[in-house]
């Protein structure tokens, strides 16, 4: 038998349909920035793996998983090989990476904080490189 879901919280479906986009926009990045090696990846499916367990939780969150996702593949690359995604905007001055905004909230940017500036969307790191 299945419990009945609450009034007003999305269906399963719509929650693997979540995922899903997440691991796809945090992929695109990964392969924008020439790091998507089997390694990396596995912290992209450790990362979904957990969200999903935190999204049946709190079903309304899944407008979120798309930075979620984002921040813990960039945590487990910071720990294990460094700061990722670098800022592609500041030229000069000591590497930085790219911060998520907001960090619990729809539509996440990659944001870099020295300049002030939104550099791309999650997913859109291919289409932010200055020429």
């Amino acid at each position: 038998m299945h419990p009945e879901r609450e009034p007003g919280t999305p269906p399963v479906g719509h929650l693997e349909q979540a995922l899903h986009a997440a691991r796809a926009l945090v992929l695109a990045d990964l392969v924008a920035r020439g790091v998507a090696e089997a390694d990396v990846v596995s912290l992209v499916e450790d990362s979904v793996s957990h969200r999903r367990w935190w999204v049946e939780q709190w079903p309304e969150g899944a407008g979120f998983l798309a930075g979620l996702v984002a921040q813990d593949v960039q945590d487990a690359l910071l720990e294990r090989y460094g700061r990722w995604p670098l800022c592609p905007v500041c030229r000069s001055g000591d590497p930085h990476a790219l911060e998520i905004e907001p960090e619990l909230g729809p539509d996440p940017h990659w944001v870099c904080h020295k300049a002030g500036v939104k550099v791309a969307a999650v997913g859109g790191l291919g289409e932010a490189d200055p020429s």
